[in-house]
C-alpha cells in the first residue's frame, strides 16, 4: 500500500526485498555523511555528476561505498523490485531495504532519529508535499542528475532538492469475482451494495495515496484544488451509511477479499492484475469518470546521506531511460514519458498497457498542498478514523 504510505499494494505499490537484496536493522557507525567523491570531490556536496568528474568516477566512488540504503520501497510498488535488483547487479552495490511499508512521514522521521548512522537512508521516494517538507526543514542534499533537463519545469525543484519520478491517477481497483457491478465513480460508492467494502491505501494524514483519494473524491463532490473539504465530507457520508473499510490496502487484503473495493494509485491497482487472476480473482482497474486526480511521488538525497555517492548513482540510475522504463513496465507513468516519447525510447508495450484515462488532471502548487493537507490533519482523525 504504501501510503505515503506505500504501505502495501503495488509497490507490494510502491520496495523491496528481492534476490540480491538485503534488508538490514542494524549498525551504527560515524555516519558523517561525506566520504571521498572522486577526483578530489566531496560525494556529500557534490550537486552533479560533473563534481566527480563524469559518470565513471561517480560510479567508482558509488562502487566504493558498496552499498545503498533505501527506505519504504514495497518491490511491488511501480516495479520497485525490479529497480533495486537490477541497479543492484549493475553497479554490484548492496541494497539495503528498511520498512518497505512505511509511510512518507517514516521516511522524514527515520533521517532525523537515524542522523549519524550507518543504517540511515541515503535517498527517499516522498509524496511530494512531504518532499516540500523535508527541504524546508533542510533534511535533503541537491543534486541535478544528467537529463535534469528532460524533467519538465513545475516537476522539480530549481535547484535540485527533489524532483518528481513517476505518477497516476487515482483509480478504483474492484474484485469482481464478488462484486457483481464495480463502480466507475465516486458517486456509485454510496450504493448500499458496497457495504464496508470501501477502503483507502493509508491513513491521509500520513499517505500520499490515501491522501490524493480524498482529494479525487473532493474533486467529485463539488471541491477543487484549493478546497479538499468535500472530499472528507464524502468519507464521513461514507462512513455513516456503512460502506467504509477501515481496513488499509495490501495486496494480502485484495488477495483475501478483505478489501474487495481499493481506492490507489491506478498504478499499483493495475500492477496487481496478472497476480490476482493467477489466484482466480478477476480485478478490475477504473479511473473514476468524476474525480479526476493525477499526482507524482518525488525523489530526493538525504542531506545526512552515509553513502552518498552511491544515493546519487541511484538517481541518475532512477532518471536515466533504463531506470524510467522498469516503472512504465510497472503501470507508472515516469517522469521523463513526453520526452522519451519523443526521442523512440519508452518501451511501447508497457506504453499501451496502462489504464486509459479521459480528461486533463490539474496538479496542485505547494500552496494548495500545503492548506490540504492542514484541512485533513484538522479533521479527518476527528471525523473518520476517530
Amino acid at each position: 500500500m504504501r501510503p505515503t504510505l506505500r504501505t502495501g499494494t503495488l509497490r507490494t505499490a510502491l520496495a523491496v526485498v528481492t534476490a540480491g537484496i538485503t534488508l538490514t536493522a542494524c549498525g551504527s557507525g560515524d555516519g558523517n555523511g561525506g566520504g571521498d567523491g572522486g577526483g578530489g570531490s566531496d560525494a556529500a556536496t557534490a550537486t552533479s555528476a560533473e563534481d566527480f568528474g563524469g559518470m565513471d568516477a561517480l560510479i567508482e566512488a558509488a562502487q566504493e561505498e558498496g552499498v545503498l540504503n533505501v527506505i519504504a520501497l514495497p518491490p511491488d510498488w511501480a516495479n520497485y523490485g525490479e529497480m533495486l535488483e537490477t541497479f543492484s547487479e549493475k553497479y554490484d552495490i548492496e541494497i539495503n531495504s528498511a520498512s518497505p511499508d512505511g509511510s512518507s512521514q517514516d521516511e522524514l522521521n527515520a533521517v532525523t532519529s537515524q542522523r549519524g548512522q550507518d543504517r540511515a537512508p541515503d535517498v527517499l521516494d516522498l509524496g511530494t508535499a512531504f518532499a516540500r517538507q523535508a527541504q524546508a526543514q533542510d533534511l535533503l542534499a541537491p543534486y541535478q542528475v544528467e537529463t535534469w533537463e528532460e524533467i519538465p519545469e513545475g516537476q522539480k525543484d530549481p535547484d535540485g532538492y527533489w524532483y518528481n519520478d513517476y505518477g497516476g491517477y487515482i483509480s478504483i481497483g474492484c474484485n469482481a469475482s464478488v462484486i457483481a457491478e464495480c463502480p466507475t465513480s465516486f458517486e456509485a460508492l454510496l450504493d448500499p451494495q458496497y457495504a464496508g467494502q470501501v477502503a483507502l491505501n493509508g491513513n491521509p494524514t500520513q499517505a500520499a495515496a490515501a491522501f490524493a483519494g480524498v482529494w479525487a473524491a473532493s474533486l467529485a463532490n463539488g471541491g477543487d484544488l484549493d478546497d479538499i473539504g468535500p472530499g472528507i465530507d464524502f468519507f464521513a457520508q461514507v462512513k455513516e451509511i456503512g460502506n467504509f473499510n477501515p481496513v488499509e490496502i495490501t495486496p494480502a487484503t485484495i488477495q483475501s477479499g478483505e478489501t474487495p473495493l481499493a481506492i490507489d494509485w491506478d498504478y499499483l491497482n493495475a500492477g496487481l492484475t496478472d497476480t490476482l487472476a493467477e489466484q482466480g480473482v478477476e480485478w478490475q482497474v477504473n479511473v473514476p469518470s468524476d474525480g479526476l486526480f493525477g499526482g507524482y511521488y518525488s525523489q530526493a538525497i538525504s542531506a545526512f546521506a552515509p553513502h552518498p555517492a552511491a544515493a546519487r548513482l541511484w538517481q541518475e540510475f532512477l532518471y536515466s531511460d533504463e531506470g524510467q522504463n522498469i516503472w512504465l513496465a510497472g503501470g507508472a507513468r515516469p517522469v521523463r514519458l513526453p520526452s522519451m516519447q519523443e526521442a523512440g525510447t519508452a518501451d511501447e508495450e508497457s506504453l499501451s498497457a496502462l489504464p486509459p484515462v479521459e480528461g486533463t488532471a490539474e496538479f496542485p502548487t505547494q500552496e494548495q498542498e500545503t492548506a490540504a493537507q492542514q484541512v485533513v490533519a484538522e479533521r479527518w482523525n476527528a471525523e473518520i478514523s476517530g
